[in-house]
């Protein structure tokens, strides 16, 4: 947004330099975003008036003109097409010095002498027409300094606006929030209600109530379009950054500057019946003032008439309904388009335009009748022409509703850390228009219909501190209670977790709880997922029942990156069962796919395996001191491989999972190699066994060893089971070292070499207590799973 300080000095005093308001509104939330003159630099040029113009005797496309400066009456040659007997036009005289550092001198044209050169916009630096002659009004003051007249010694200053405050993209708005942060009054523009000349009236008509519930329109007729814009209308949509497209459309513009409501205006000969307001229908298409023709669809607030749409609500007006050369009689739209219905409609026509910018970040709902009011002012001043009455169409119901909000005193304490007098915060609230009244908790206000984006309490608390300065605020340090917090000992902390993960290679990855429905149902077809009402997009629109979604999705992101070795994990929370009874698990999940180490050269490189990643989990579980009670199961998993796949027991309860992704799963997500996931419940491997102490042993430990003959489905975790089961508090450690198939055992079974670790606290055992509990061992291991001795 552009405002001129000359503009913005006619709604509120502001004398401090220009550098020193900027730093103020920057503060405030309004970042300038830079400070630039008005107009190039340049001097010695006046308003001139052309009293004769004469072909040169010596060139066809030259013409010697005399000129009157107020003072004396010069001969200058030019060439503009445009330059002929009484027209006002700069002239830059001899000594002149023009943008560029073009200097004037007296010259000789073809033989004929000019003293000084009339200039177009463009050699002025005020605009890109270099067509011919800047054209200047009949009543410029002939003599008098450009620049002076103009007021072109003035400042531009430009604001970057965040989309909440869309009340200051107009010279109103920003003079509102200048006035409240100086404490000044604002000089509002003097609006007077203009009487209708005539009666006629247009019928309007809401059909689409809740994206347009305020419609006003007003009919002048007999306008003179082809009257020229005065010199500071124009001049002030330069400074803008809007150029003149003809005295109606620049009175709209100007309006919309002016006051922040955008504005449209109809060539009434081409409106067939009433005004619509409705959305397009199948098939419906509109050719738009810049030439490009759209094909509507249903979800398009349009303005039509009986026949046909006319423009896009809010965005831009048709070309079959504009104002042209030879239109008399205009039909003039003030209105009130909610944000929703407008936003992102622009862009899906690939248009982004001043009144589009505005609505879809919202406009003032109470404004368009004072528009309607200023802009028909303008309109009979400058064009001429009888208006009609206005004719609102309006659904009260649909109107945004005014909040009324309670301010606790003792929250802005809470927040801000500084106590603000109450009549100070009574004195900016005030100052930024809104109502305010006394209770006992603090006040209620009710902000101003343009303030849409103030809702909840800290808004309010948020103005307070924006107006009274964040400069301000002062800074303190923060205060740390050195207190130790207690952190029991039968738990492990989560910190452990990801450190002993990172340790083993693995990179913490936190992903959206939010996933896309197919990759869901694919990785946890078991669980519902609850879909969200409002998604972000098609793709994030259910609750995930699982970390894998997530953690599958940013692997096959790091594949797609040349990243072959892959190995992540995440601590979040999964969401299993309906609305009313949901529940939100806590949980440690991971994948691991590519190498099993970093490439190197003191190794051949191994691609990662069941067993690599079942180890990994071991590690997690054994932070708990009972890794004991925990076992891993043969199971099945829809989207796990059939022959990889273990369901993690603690004692009876399941608590997690472990396993291979299918291999048909992964082709169809398009992932590279094997991949191996697991997931566990965070409170089985954070609930620890409380540390006790038991001194070492003084006496030696004896190692046995067993090889043992089972059936192939008996697994080693459940010889591993029953060995722990008889051997009791004696066994200090026991683990598979061995596994054999081959000559000698039997089709179907295997050999399973076992490593016992006896020990007993108070004596030495002896070969007899060893021999006692081997034997008994392996009768169990007979009885229980039928395996034999090998011989």
């Amino acid at each position: 947004m552009k405002i001129s300080i000359e503009w913005l000095r006619q709604w509120v005093q502001v004398s401090e330099p220009v550098e020193q308001l900027a730093e103020r509104l920057t503060m405030a939330g309004l970042e300038v975003e830079g400070i630039s003159p008005a107009a190039a630099e340049f001097s010695g040029v006046v308003v001139a008036e052309i009293i004769a113009c004469e072909q040169h005797p010596n060139a066809d496309r030259l013409r010697v003109c005399q000129v009157a400066t107020g003072d004396e009456t010069l001969q200058i040659v030019c060439g503009a097409p445009n330059a002929r007997a009484g027209l006002k036009a700069p002239l830059a005289k001899i000594g002149a010095v023009l943008p560029g550092d073009f200097k004037i001198k007296r010259s000789k044209l073809r033989g004929v002498e000019s003293h000084g050169m009339l200039c177009s916009a463009k050699e002025l630096g005020l605009s890109e027409d270099a067509s011919g002659l800047m054209e200047l009004p009949a009543d410029a003051p002939v003599g008098q300094d450009l620049r002076a007249w103009l007021g072109l010694d003035d400042q531009i200053v430009e604001i970057d606006l965040t989309p909440n405050r869309s009340d200051c993209l107009s010279v109103r708005g920003v003079a509102r929030e200048v006035g409240a942060l100086l404490d000044r009054p604002v000089q509002d523009v003097a609006v007077p209600e203009v009487p209708a000349a005539i009666r006629d009236e247009l019928p309007i008509r809401l059909e689409a109530p809740a994206g347009c519930p305020r419609y006003l329109g007003r009919i002048i007729r007999g306008v003179n379009v082809g009257a020229a814009s005065p010199a500071w209308l124009v001049e002030r949509l330069r400074r803008a950054g809007i150029r003149s497209l003809g005295p109606v459309v620049d009175v709209t513009n100007y309006v919309m500057l002016e006051l922040g409501q955008p504005m449209h205006a109809f060539d009434l000969a081409r409106i067939e019946g009433g005004i619509v307001v409705r959305m397009a229908r199948p098939g419906e298409t509109l050719e738009l003032l810049n030439g490009q023709t759209v094909e509507l669809n249903q979800e398009t607030l349009v303005i039509a008439d009986e026949v046909r749409p006319l423009a896009l609500a809010g965005i831009m007006g048709g070309e079959e309904s504009a104002v042209v050369a030879q239109t008399v009689d205009i039909f003039l739209e003030s209105a009130f388009f909610c944000p929703t219905v407008v936003a992102g409609r622009a862009r899906q026509y690939g248009l982004h335009t001043d009144a589009s910018h505005r609505f879809e970040r919202g406009v003032d709902p109470e404004l368009p009748r004072l528009a309607m009011e200023r802009a028909t002012q303008l309109i009979l001043d400058i064009v001429g022409g009888q208006p009609g009455p206005i004719t609102e169409a309006v659904e009260p119901a649909s109107l945004p509703q005014p909040a009324e909000i309670l301010l606790r005193a003792k929250r802005i304490p809470q927040l801000l850390g500084i106590d603000l007098p109450a009549a100070e915060v009574e004195a900016i609230l005030r100052r930024l228009g809104m109502q305010v009244e006394a209770v006992a908790e603090g006040w209620r206000v009710r902000p101003p219909s343009f303030r849409f984006d103030i809702a909840i309490e800290v808004d309010l608390i948020e103005e307070l501190v924006r107006i009274w300065g964040y400069d301000r605020v002062p800074v303190r340090r923060p205060v740390q209670p050195t207190r130790m917090q207690p952190e029991p000992e039968n738990l492990v902390a989560r910190r452990r977790l990801r450190n002993l993960l990172v340790d083993r290679g693995y990179q913490e990855a936190i992903t959206y709880s939010f996933v896309e429905p197919r990759l869901q149902a694919l990785l946890d077809p078991d669980h519902k997922p609850l879909a969200l009402a409002n998604p972000i997009s098609s793709d994030m629109s259910v609750m995930r029942t699982s970390l894998w979604p997530g953690l599958v999705a940013a692997t096959l992101y790091n594949q797609n990156r040349q990243q072959s070795r892959v190995r992540l994990f995440e601590v979040g929370l999964r969401f299993r069962g309906e609305l009313e009874n949901l529940a939100q698990e806590s949980v440690v999940g991971g994948i691991a796919t590519g190498s099993r180490l970093p490439e190197q050269w003191g190794s051949d490189e191994v691609e990662v395996d069941f067993y690599d990643v079942k180890a990994d989990v071991e590690a997690l579980l054994a932070l708990t001191g009972e890794a004991s009670r925990f076992r891993f199961a043969p199971a099945r998993h829809p989207a796990l491989h059939p022959g990889q796949t273990a369901r993690i027991w603690r004692d009876d309860r399941p608590v997690g999972w472990l396993g291979a992704l299918h291999p048909q799963l992964t082709r169809t997500l398009g992932l590279k190699g094997r991949c191996f996931v697991f997931e566990l419940l965070l409170d089985a491997v954070t609930t620890a066994r409380t540390p006790q102490f038991t001194p070492l042993s003084r006496y030696p430990s004896i190692r046995r060893d067993l090889a043992v003959v089972v059936a192939d489905d008996v697994s080693a975790a459940a010889v591993l089971q029953e060995v722990r089961a008889e051997v009791g508090a004696l066994l200090r450690d026991a683990f598979v070292f061995d596994l054999y198939r081959g000559k000698g055992i039997p089709e179907g079974h295997k050999s399973l070499a076992i490593g016992l670790i006896l020990q007993e606290s108070s004596r030495t055992l002896t070969d007899e207590d060893v021999d006692e509990v081997i034997g008994r061992t392996v009768s169990r291991l007979g009885r229980e799973l039928g395996a034999v001795l090998r011989e």
